[in-house]
């Protein structure tokens, strides 16, 4: 059974976050609060805690996985970002959106796209997922917590302990969190592309939903 921590969603308990945390470093899988959907999360260098999440998912090895990071310059040490691409970056992090760039020799191989060698990146605006980000001191591995068959993800805490409860190790209730996934924005190519439209603005990369 998933252990369940009810976490203010503006000042999230230390004590809480720190128990949180521990479960994350000792392999767990969590179900978490992020400024647009909740999402799964695991270690970055647990291969088998994200084999724990492919199976929740259902994913295929094309699946770009996210690493969420606490801030710009701990992004810049798993992506290689020139000048222009960090200042476009500064100008909309933290924010709701998750940007594929190509990796560096940080990210284990397993994480990235096959062909590109690219991953997601994203650095959220939840005091929650900022906070378990800040205890953790290294990016977690996540991906949107989209239930196999379902079209819009859950937001209630308590129904993805109904469903998820023997399938994740623990559980973080930080409150409502919507149903629109990241705007997904791949800058591998020097001008912003758009992959999905989704929670963030898109006027600051010129680009548009139509």
């Amino acid at each position: 059974m998933a252990q369940f921590f009810s976490i203010h969603p503006e000042t999230p308990q230390g004590r809480l976050i720190r128990d949180a945390v521990k479960i994350l470093r000792e392999g767990g899988v969590v179900a978490y609060p992020t400024d647009s959907c909740y999402a799964l999360g695991c270690r970055l260098s647990d291969k088998q805690a994200m084999e724990r999440i492919i199976a929740i998912r259902q994913l295929d090895l094309r699946h770009h996985f996210t690493l969420v990071c606490r801030d710009l310059s701990e992004l810049g040490t798993y992506a290689k970002v020139d000048n222009a691409t960090y200042r476009l970056l500064k100008a909309v992090t933290p924010g709701p959106y998750t940007f594929i760039l190509q990796a560096t020799k940080e990210v284990p191989r397993r994480t990235l796209h096959p062909k590109r060698q690219t991953i997601g990146l994203r650095v959220p605006d939840h005091p929650v997922a900022l906070a378990m980000l800040e205890e953790m001191g290294e990016p977690i591995l996540s991906c949107t917590l989209m239930l196999p068959g379902d079209d819009l993800p859950p937001t209630d805490p308590y129904e993805i302990r109904d469903v998820l409860d023997k399938q994740l190790d623990a559980i973080i209730d930080g409150g409502y969190c919507g149903v629109e996934p990241t705007s997904v924005i791949d800058l591998t190519s020097g001008a912003p592309e758009l992959i999905r439209a989704g929670a963030g603005k898109l006027a600051a990369f010129g680009l548009s939903a139509a």
